[in-house]
């Protein structure tokens, strides 16, 4: 009879204690509990310690954790009817445990083909250069699609972010020599540019050492440092044009005292009066062998 009590005690001790672990829940912080009472929702509970009627509630844990989607690869046409294949990532997460269970089954898959569908249907309406060149404008675009179709459900997409995008090789060698032939007319503009502002200064350079002749020599001495600085045996020697002018005054003196007329320079030609005549006389030349003539 005592053996039969003692057993009898075990036994309840035993139902007892897993009547226990059946109807208590430990939730961590990130997590939220959807409790249904036959089948009637009682609603969210947790974190912490959850309490459950054996046999008549049943919870469904929640995690409340931003997820990291990864869109796959989606063909897709832009505007100016280009092909390509564009991949992308979604971070979304749980704001409402109640109505992620209650209003859509499945919310991680639901939320993926969502995604999928809103990032063909908005890259089409896009040219390939908007493609390449705004792509938080087309972020933004798809983030606020995504999440207008998904807070019903309780979900809140943060973000939505554009990864790759593949091309036809041959579109990649035309934009190639796009931006070839756009560095091109770059390099020549600033070319350009630089002439330019190099001419201006040479033109201040020319007047500040026309106003001292004395300048214009110690440019010549610079210059022959310089080419004298990498010992080769050439030799430049510059000769103002005020030295030459000087030689052919004195050559145009002697003319005139051996009887030659003098040519007449462009600044004397201005001078003569309206119409006057001038005849540059040739000297006179005796052929080899002529006699004198008779007196």
């Amino acid at each position: 009879m005592t053996t039969a009590l003692i057993v009898l005690v075990l036994t309840l001790l035993v139902v007892a204690v897993v009547a226990v672990g059946a109807s208590i829940r430990i939730l961590r912080e990130y997590e939220r509990a959807v409790v249904f009472r036959v089948g009637r929702l009682l609603g969210q509970k947790g974190p912490g310690l959850v309490l459950l009627i054996p046999g008549i509630d049943r919870m469904v844990r929640v995690d409340l954790r931003t997820v990291t989607h990864d869109i796959p690869p989606q063909s897709i046409i832009t505007r100016d009817n280009v092909p390509g294949k564009v991949n992308a990532v979604c971070y979304f997460r749980v704001v409402d445990a109640t109505r992620s269970t209650t209003e859509v089954e499945r919310y991680l898959k639901a939320t993926s083909q969502i995604a999928q569908t809103t990032l063909r249907s908005v890259l089409g309406k896009a040219d390939l250069d908007m493609l390449l060149s705004e792509r938080e404008t087309l972020n933004d675009a798809i983030q606020s699609t995504v999440d207008e179709h998904t807070e019903p459900w309780g979900i809140k997409v943060t973000a939505v972010e554009i990864k790759d995008v593949e091309i036809p090789s041959a579109m990649q060698r035309a934009m190639a020599l796009q931006a070839e032939a756009e560095r091109e007319r770059r390099a020549k503009i600033i070319h350009a540019e630089g002439e330019y502002q190099a001419s201006k200064q040479l033109r201040n350079a020319a007047d500040v050492i026309g106003g001292n002749p004395a300048a214009l020599q110690l440019r010549y001495l610079q210059t022959l440092t310089e080419i004298g600085a990498t010992q080769n045996s050439t030799v430049v020697f510059p000769l103002p044009m005020d030295i030459a002018k000087a030689f052919m005054e004195i050559a145009d003196k002697a003319a005139a005292v051996n009887g030659a007329p003098a040519e007449l320079t462009d600044a004397q030609r201005a001078e003569l009066p309206e119409g006057a005549k001038v005849s540059d006389a040739a000297p006179k030349r005796s052929a080899v062998g002529t006699p004198p003539a008779a007196q």
